[in-house]
């Protein structure tokens, strides 16, 4: 396909192209990633979390600048919240990046949630393997920002970054979310803060709590709005990675993500068969005798289930 190739000699159009008919399923999505596959793998992702308000584009913003000092080529993937009335986006956080725009050597793309839960988008996954094949040294992906579904970045990144924020009031629930086991690395931001020490001492004190830590995540303080902080950041991130691939730890992480990523295309292939197959006008028959409790909802299902198999 002509625009592969226009993609791995490092068209931004291209990459943009491709990227949109992922995100759109649009017919022959699948074979494109079939053909890119054998081109990725060279990227190095990372996630960057934490609750609304804690600066997590500007942080973002100031760690790719930083990179470009090295010239390493960046991709960044900023997931913005939809409306569950129109499924549209503000992508706020592309404006926030909006003079890294110019730079040839970054590559941004906001998305919506579109109700994706788990701070990510459903084509998170298939736009990273496009920004990879592009030529990417970094990828990063900004999430939402929601607080508890934060989780999927887990699966998503090879080092994720938690940034978190004083005065908010939420520590607590922060730590009740299980916060404390998705970063590899902390951060707070906004250190100018009265609060800020305390904060990054919380932190500390529930990292203390485990005691058989392989890689302790370390915590810092920035100043996102001034550049400060920034440079302690990127060495503590480079750190992590520098930790995994000393353990081989990278590839068993990487072949896990493809496990968990495998089992959701298996997934999402029998929701599409099984709502196909709901077209069925015997279904109907089966949910009258459901609601007048001549069979119950779980014959249903295996029935349903065993029809689809016999196909």
């Amino acid at each position: 396909m002509q625009m592969i190739e226009k993609l791995l000699d490092g068209s931004k159009i291209a990459c943009a192209r491709l990227i949109s008919k992922i995100e759109n399923e649009s017919e022959g999505y699948v074979d494109i990633l079939k053909t890119i596959y054998k081109h990725t793998g060279n990227a190095y992702v990372i996630g960057v979390t934490g609750p609304p308000g804690a600066g997590k584009s500007t942080l973002t913003d100031k760690l790719v600048k930083h990179l470009r000092k090295e010239d390493k080529k960046i991709g960044i993937i900023a997931i913005d919240p939809t409306s569950p009335f129109t499924m549209g986006a503000i992508l706020g956080d592309r404006i926030r990046m909006s003079d890294l725009n110019t730079d040839k050597g970054v590559f941004i793309r906001s998305m919506g949630a579109r109700g994706h839960l788990g701070g990510l988008s459903k084509a998170t996954q298939g736009a990273i393997k496009v920004l990879d094949a592009y030529g990417c040294d970094y990828i990063f992906v900004e999430t939402v920002g929601v607080g508890q579904s934060e989780v999927d970045i887990v699966k998503t990144a090879d080092t994720t970054v938690m940034v978190m924020v004083p005065g908010l009031g939420d520590d607590i629930q922060a730590i009740k979310a299980g916060v404390m086991e998705i970063g590899d690395v902390f951060v707070v931001n906004k250190a100018d803060n009265d609060h800020a020490k305390r904060t990054r001492l919380e932190l500390q004190m529930m990292l203390d709590f485990k005691k058989d830590w392989d890689f302790k995540p370390p915590v810092s303080m920035a100043i996102a709005s001034e550049d400060e902080g920034i440079d302690e950041l990127l060495k503590n991130i480079k750190s992590h990675r520098e930790y995994q691939l000393n353990n081989d730890i990278l590839m068993k992480k990487r072949i896990e993500r493809n496990k968990i990523e495998i089992r959701e295309m298996i997934h999402r292939y029998i929701e599409k068969l099984i709502a196909n197959h709901e077209d069925a006008s015997y279904i109907d028959e089966l949910l009258l005798k459901s609601a007048s409790k001549e069979i119950d909802p779980y014959s249903i299902s295996e029935e349903i289930v065993k029809n689809i198999l016999n196909k």
